[in-house]
């Protein structure tokens, strides 16, 4: 697990690619909307698509607010409330 990006928006945290468990397979990211407390998590080939763009997003040395912008296209998978322990 590693924070890959973190700004007053969003968090996007990145899992390591694991065979033993299929979610994992091609690794995955948790992605979370600070403002509205809402997390999604995608896995196996919508995080590997993911990971394409956000190398093509990087390769454009892109604002922050364009980050963000890229990241609010996942806001309709956030079903998950974070609850804080």
């Amino acid at each position: 697990m590693n924070i890959i990006y973190n700004s007053d928006q969003y968090s996007v945290v990145e899992f390591g690619a694991e065979s033993e468990h299929e979610a994992l397979r091609f690794g995955g990211y948790e992605i979370t909307d600070k403002a509205v407390r809402r997390e999604c998590f995608i896995g196996g080939l919508l995080a590997e698509t993911f990971r394409h763009d956000v190398q093509q997003l990087i390769s454009s040395e892109p604002s922050i607010e364009e980050i963000d912008e890229f990241l609010g296209k996942f806001d309709s998978y956030m079903g998950q409330n974070i609850s804080l322990h």
